[in-house]
């Protein structure tokens, strides 16, 4: 190791120069052995994998690090050779460039005679002399360099205690690490005093580069690179290359023409079959939700592989399997990230370009067969935990073009050279459960009229359930909860469902691809990426914001094809749930408008179904679930007025004097004027105010809702009391009754049918309280923001030269920067593994002009809406003092004329039917004989339809259990008792024989044998499971 002190006035001592001792961050004095550099490599005493979590407190033996002092030996580097060293001195070392050498030398002695130097420690713990003329750098080489400045003693033993501090602790964030101006991270930083000045704030990582002459292939790009000596020592497989070479493509065009290029693939180069395409779409999520997602995909591709009577998968099923990561921006994607990437191997910082001549490059793509995963925790694991090799593809785009461009560039550019039975998408942050993607191929395996398939999307609760002490995830848990209960199983019965989920479904391959004229699935599907107000109409736009229901519909109704879609129930997948109200409402706003727009694109097109395959019995089923699907949104769309007017009927029966309730009519003005005027409110909210920028108006508006709701509950307790004692004088309350019990009771029951009830005791509360937040607060900010086409992230249009650009030197070849030899990968990957144990915190960028003004527009547009609350409200407070039904009929007038501004025929129609139900005196309506007969008969009628409606679902979702059951009792009965055998034709194997590319089974064998079969692979995936749990 290299020491060059220094003192302020210049002059510079000889390299024999002791400096005193180091101190500890205590003030203590530091052992003789002194803090010791430490071989990164694995050591033969314990070869391990890298670990995040080592610690070390300056005493004692030294974990794996880099810990530094005055007469340690020479460092050594990742090959456990010793790490070249930069004399300045003017003795023989072992420099690998003389030529380079003797430059750097006396333009280094000619620094430090100017007084220029100065020191700087990097993430990696490594120090290096830096000269301010940025032009003429010297560095080490990678040997830790310590250099004093001048200065008194206590100043060099303070940076001494910082140094130690910035490695001491379990990795924590330290606050006294500064921000890495590269990558965003953190690093140890040394303060000094002397000299010219303070140290840069930043660290940088250098690395040695060299310009290399490179032969393009087929005239692309294509770099493969060794990985880094530390991960390969670690491998338990390392012969074939795809273990240890990284493979890097500079794709210079869009998705549609990757093919078109000649892109070649390494499965392709392999000639290996793909089954089963995973496509896992990221933006900025962060190391923790990537880790969660990947961990749990590499443990179902660890259970396939434990298969061994399947005739699919097996020990080497996971060359069957792709895994594509799919980034969306190179400036969005969250550094961590990287580091996990670059942990595995899959990623290599310093191959990539801007450029290849005067073409942009548009993506990066990284191939490479890992065989370590990274759990949620930052552990590794490798073959000892029953992890398997798996192909891994990273596929960086360079600017930021949204999740449809994500799922195009897996789609269009990867799929069709790979040629997939099953394509899977998952998203960042989505855990799939224990045999997920078992389950959901083996759907496709089994019915091969099968297009797509979803499984269960459960919500991540944390541990012992404390997420849902957040009263905004136990809404949604319940309302996830009743959806995969009643709603998905109804639908997988009729073979159709609205919407498969992006963040956990998949699709047959062949189903997708579009017909010879270029028109399917795949166009409709990507037709909106491109579309915008100038160019599309409202109702396009908006259409499109809900893609995904848009390609369900198109997969079923396909010409001359019978696809159908399927609820999995056995698979299943956690994913996080918006916390915040701002991400609430956000999220929701794109899923109504969507979701309202895509499925009135559905039932207009209804009749497109026709022209497909289907059976008549199955476009009767489908025409039956078309009429459903009418009913439900025209209810969902008169949802803000019919629950006005059960507001206004239960709160004002109670002013009956049979209930014998004094004074209850002042309570009812006041929560039927706060109601009214909450409603108001969340207009005028909605229609100007962003929920980032106004958290605490959105939030009043909430709490005033479930306080107004908690109030109404009160009341229908009471009215349902008096309409069960007047149940034998009048049959309409009789009715009324029946109806309310049968609509929560098909909850109740269908929960328990399911053995899933648990959200009813731990949620139910919640969702009931949220109910007026979900009819009127997100249907209201929906349909007030019909222009905003958006999904929440800021588009990248313009490509930032950062990463350089390459030049072509011949026809074929190209001269390019690229990392000098193995020590520069070798220092790139230990840096990653640093930077995840250290978890740094990240410093987010300066606010850009548009940011800036933005926040200003804000402003003023909360400014706006205050005014505009105050004189609303307090002209709606002075009509108080009037009686109960003057103020319903100014409600409905204050109504009308506040919506009929944005929405023409939304207000008239909610209008006309508040006055027309509300007319008249509507008090006695749960009194014997008393009430209005229109408002009796119009309640009847919204309760009987809820009823209706969920005994259909009710029914759906029995029968789908039915169906589930049967089908695993006939496995289980067969495998016990056997079955008849059937006698085959002289010849004919027994086998199962799936054509490629065409996903339709021809099985010679009988179904009950395929299921034996399953059956038996079941429980030999048991039985291992349980000898390998004995042998641990």
């Amino acid at each position: 190791m290299v020491y060059l002190p220094t003192r302020g006035d210049g002059d510079t001592y000889d390299s024999g120069y002791t400096s005193p001792p180091p101190r500890s961050a205590y003030d203590r004095d530091a052992p003789s052995s002194g803090i010791r550099s430490v071989n990164l490599a694995p050591t033969s005493e314990e070869d391990r994998p890298p670990s995040f979590h080592s610690q070390h407190d300056g005493y004692g033996p030294a974990p794996a690090g880099q810990h530094y002092s005055y007469d340690a030996p020479p460092p050594r580097n990742g090959f456990n050779q010793q790490a070249p060293q930069f004399d300045l001195s003017g003795d023989d070392n072992d420099y690998r460039d003389v030529r380079l050498e003797q430059q750097y030398q006396a333009q280094a002695e000619a620094d430090l005679e100017l007084h220029l130097g100065t020191a700087y420690m990097d993430n990696g713990g490594r120090s290096s002399v830096v000269y301010r003329d940025s032009d003429r750098e010297v560095r080490s080489g990678g040997a830790g360099v310590y250099t004093e400045m001048g200065g008194d003693q206590d100043d060099d033993d303070d940076a001494l205690d910082k140094f130690e501090d910035s490695f001491e602790g379990p990795g924590d964030w330290d606050e006294k690490r500064a921000p890495s101006e590269e990558d965003g991270l953190a690093s140890p930083a040394v303060s000094f005093v002397g000299g010219f000045g303070a140290p840069p704030t930043t660290a940088i990582l250098r690395r040695n580069l060299t310009n290399r002459r490179v032969k393009l292939t087929a005239g692309n790009l294509i770099l493969d690179c060794a990985v880094p000596t530390r991960l390969l020592g670690f491998l338990p497989r390392k012969s074939e290359d795809e273990f240890k070479l990284t493979r890097y493509t500079a794709i210079t065009c869009g998705p549609e023409d990757f093919n078109k290029r000649n892109y070649v693939l390494r499965p392709t180069i392999a000639h290996r079959q793909t089954e089963l395409l995973i496509v896992v779409t990221l933006y900025n999520e962060n190391e923790t939700l990537f880790c969660r997602t990947m961990h749990g995909i590499m443990k179902n591709i660890a259970q396939l592989c434990k298969r061994k009577k399947s005739q699919t998968w097996g020990d080497d099923g996971w060359k069957k399997i792709v895994v594509c990561i799919v980034a969306d921006g190179r400036k969005a994607i969250h550094p961590r990230v990287l580091d996990c990437l670059a942990a595995l191997g899959v990623y290599q910082a310093g191959l990539a370009t801007n450029k290849i001549d005067d073409n942009d490059v548009q993506a990066h793509l990284y191939e490479y067969t890992t065989q370590m995963s990274i759990t949620s925790d930052l552990k590794f694991q490798s073959m000892e935990k029953g992890i398997t090799p798996v192909q891994t593809m990273f596929l960086l785009k360079e600017k930021n073009a949204k999740k449809l461009n994500s799922h195009r560039w897996a789609l269009e550019a990867l799929a069709p050279q790979l040629d997939p039975n099953v394509v899977m998408l998952i998203d960042a942050g989505t855990k799939p459960g224990d045999k997920s993607l078992y389950h959901l191929w083996k759907a496709f395996d089994q019915d091969s009229n099968v297009g797509g398939a979803a499984g269960e999307i459960s919500v991540m609760k944390g541990k012992f359930w404390t997420g849902l002490l957040n009263p905004l995830v136990a809404a949604q848990n319940f309302e996830y909860k009743i959806s995969n209960i009643l709603d998905k199983p109804l639908e997988s019965i009729c073979g159709y469902i609205g919407v498969l989920p992006g963040a956990f479904s998949a699709y047959r391959w062949r189903a997708l691809q579009n017909d010879e004229l270029g028109f399917g699935p795949l166009a409709s599907y990507f037709k909106g990426e491109h579309l915008a107000g100038y160019d599309a109409d409202v109702f396009t736009s908006n259409m499109y914001l809900a893609e995904d229901r848009i390609l369900c519909w198109e997969i079923v109704a396909k010409r001359g094809e019978s696809w159908v879609l399927k609820y999995i129930k056995s698979a299943q997948g956690e994913t996080d749930v918006p916390d915040t109200i701002a991400e609430f409402i956000s999220q929701r706003r794109r899923w109504l408008n969507g979701s309202f727009f895509a499925s009135t694109y559905a039932l207009t097109h209804t009749f497109q179904i026709f022209g497909s395959s289907h059976s008549k019995k199955k476009i009767a089923v489908l025409l039956l679930q078309a009429i459903y699907n009418v009913f439900t949104l025209v209810f969902a769309w008169l949802g803000l007025g019919n629950y006005y007017i059960f507001l206004m009927v239960l709160t004002t029966s109670l002013e009956d004097p049979t209930f014998k309730l004094n004074h209850i009519d002042i309570a009812n003005t006041i929560v039927q004027s706060v109601y009214m005027g909450t409603v108001i409110a969340s207009f005028l909210v909605s229609m100007g105010n962003r929920p980032k920028a106004n958290r605490w108006k959105y939030m009043v508006i909430m709490i005033l809702f479930a306080l107004t709701t908690a109030y109404m509950i009160g009341a229908a307790i009471f009215c349902v009391v008096k309409a069960v004692q007047n149940m034998a004088e009048s049959a309409i309350f009789a009715q009324i009754v029946v109806s309310m019990i049968s609509t929560y009771g098909c909850y109740v029951v269908a929960s328990i049918i399911a053995c899933d009830p648990w959200h009813l005791v731990t949620c139910f509360a919640q969702y009931l309280l949220f109910a007026p937040i979900y009819i009127n607060l997100l249907n209201i900010y929906a349909f007030s923001n019909l222009h905003d086409f958006s999904w929440g992230t800021k588009e990248q249009t313009t490509a930032e030269i950062d990463l350089g650009v390459t030049k072509k030197v011949g026809k074929d070849t190209v001269d390019m920067t690229l990392p000098s030899d193995q020590t520069d990968i070798d220092a790139a990957y230990d840096l990653s593994l640093h930077s995840l144990k250290t978890r740094p915190m990240i410093v987010p960028p300066p606010l850009s002009q548009k940011a800036k003004e933005e926040a200003v527009a804000d402003f003023y547009q909360s400014v706006r809406t205050n005014v505009l609350l105050l004189w609303v409200l307090s002209n709606v407070c002075s009509s108080c003092w009037l009686p109960c039904r003057e103020q319903a009929d100014l409600h409905v007038v204050a109504a009308g004329s506040l919506v009929e501004s944005k929405l023409t025929f939304l207000s008239a129609l909610q209008a006309l039917l508040v006055t027309t139900i509300l007319k008249g005196d509507y008090a006695n309506t749960f009194s014997d004989g008393g009430g209005n007969g229109r408002t009796q008969i119009y309640l009847l009628i919204i309760l009987i339809f809820v009823a209706i409606m969920s005994l259909v679902r009710f029914i759906g979702s029995t029968a789908y259990v039915i169906d589930r059951l049967i089908r695993v009792l006939g496995g289980r009965f067969v495998s016990h008792f056997g079955t008849r055998k059937i006698p085959t034709a002289k010849g004919a194997t027994s086998g199962r024989v799936v054509g490629r590319g065409v996903g339709r089974q021809q099985a010679s064998e009988s179904e009950s044998e395929k299921e034996k079969r399953e059956i038996e692979e079941e429980e030999e995936v048991q039985l291992s499971a349980g000898e390998e749990r004995s042998r641990r």
